[in-house]
């Protein structure tokens, strides 16, 4: 059966990176995933399976029954895109204008479309059943995720597995991580208010441009001094909405930014200590204080055990599967991903398919000029057949 697995991949190759092709040139912002939510449910329509649509929401999943009883599993790709200008020459670039497939979610849809479309050729060989969940609106917070479990995709789901494809990863590789993974991710708000006067009269007004300054380099001190060394913390701010005349004292600033850690302990403690020290910067300097503070992803925590179960699956299948050259641990990565919900809920992995160029230059995520590897994407539906192949003990 794994053999025949396999080989159906490869004759549905060229679908794979069909499918890629169309959803890369029509990419739409999470939430409004329209279009693509109708492409992909009609390439359901014609199988032997389950489609779970609820309207209210661009996401959907896919139920494929085995013949026999056994476990659950559930699959997942994210099909939302990016605000960013693609900047390729591609032939299939993206059509619509401001939008992109900068993250790859064309490319993890494509391949589990193909997976889900073998799967359910085998049904009948299958003990148990596999839930196909394509999921909008990964890359905005709360993330789709959320609606999705709402919607029923995780009843009595047992285990989760998923991937991402990763530009910057080496080619033909295959990477876990155990236990804490992906960071945990909150963004703020902070608006400060003071009085406006005139430059030549600072006594008459509140600088808010000052309060805002200070407030910037007091929470560089939550990192450096109320966090444990060695723990994963950044805070950043992005945005510094300070903009006026040059003889202006400024009444009012925005700052915007965010927060990675990788313990749910350190995420608490961040917001704690970012709330104290604004609210102590505003009363220092007289200003209003307006705090608006999202704990957005939590920490994506992969099940040791299942971590251990799929990287042995695509050890086995390696023998089979000559394109996959390596399988091998990494280091926790720094990235927020809402797979995480997921895996708040039931045990599981989340790892990640290598898809860098070979024979072009290489542009990380969310890069105007980002492009994968199309080859990774028969790696990424192989190595998930050696996962449910380890899992459901096929042969």
């Amino acid at each position: 059966m794994i053999l025949e697995l396999l080989k159906k991949i490869d004759e549905y190759k060229d679908e794979m990176i069909q499918i890629r092709r169309h959803l890369h040139q029509y990419p739409e912002l999470s939430f409004e995933e329209h279009q693509t939510k109708k492409y992909i449910l009609d390439f359901y329509r014609d199988k032997d399976c389950q489609i779970v649509n609820n309207s209210k929401i661009t996401g959907f999943f896919v139920k494929i029954s085995g013949k026999n009883p056994g476990p659950t599993v559930a699959l997942r790709a994210d099909f939302d895109a990016i605000p960013v200008q693609e900047e390729t020459d591609l032939p299939f670039k993206s059509k619509n204008a401001g939008v992109s497939h900068g993250c790859g979610h064309d490319g993890h849809t494509a391949y589990l479309m193909i997976l889900a479309k073998v799967l359910i050729e085998f049904k009948d060989q299958l003990n148990g059943n596999i839930i196909i969940i394509h999921q909008h609106a990964e890359e905005k917070p709360p993330g789709g995720a959320l609606e999705m479990i709402a919607a029923g995709c995780l009843a009595d789901v047992d285990n989760f597995f998923s991937l991402h494809l990763i530009s910057t990863m080496p080619y033909a590789k295959v990477f876990f991580n155990a236990k804490e993974t992906q960071a945990a991710r909150a963004t703020f708000k902070v608006e400060l208010v003071g009085r406006g006067s005139h430059g030549s009269e600072p006594h008459n007004g509140n600088d808010a441009i000052l309060a805002a300054s200070h407030l910037i380099i007091a929470i560089q001190s939550i990192v450096s001094r109320k966090v444990k060394p060695g723990e994963m913390a950044v805070v950043t701010i992005g945005s510094f909405d300070g903009k006026g005349s040059p003889n202006v004292i400024k009444e009012k600033v925005l700052l915007e930014g965010d927060v990675r850690c990788m313990k749910d302990e350190v995420a608490a403690l961040i917001e704690e200590q970012f709330r104290q020290i604004a609210e102590g910067v505003a009363e220092t300097f007289g200003v209003g204080l307006k705090i608006e503070y999202n704990q957005d992803y939590p920490v994506l925590y992969n099940d040791p055990e299942m971590t251990e179960l799929a990287m042995q699956g695509v050890k086995d299948i390696q023998k089979h599967a000559p394109e996959i050259k390596e399988v091998a641990i990494t280091s926790p990565l720094s990235a927020s991903e809402d797979a995480s919900h997921y895996l708040r809920k039931i045990p599981g992995t989340y790892f990640y398919v290598g898809a860098g160029q070979i024979d072009k230059e290489t542009y990380p995520h969310h890069n105007p000029k980002f492009d994968l590897n199309e080859d990774a994407l028969v790696i990424a539906a192989k190595a998930m057949i050696g996962v449910l192949a380890r899992y459901f003990n096929w042969k």
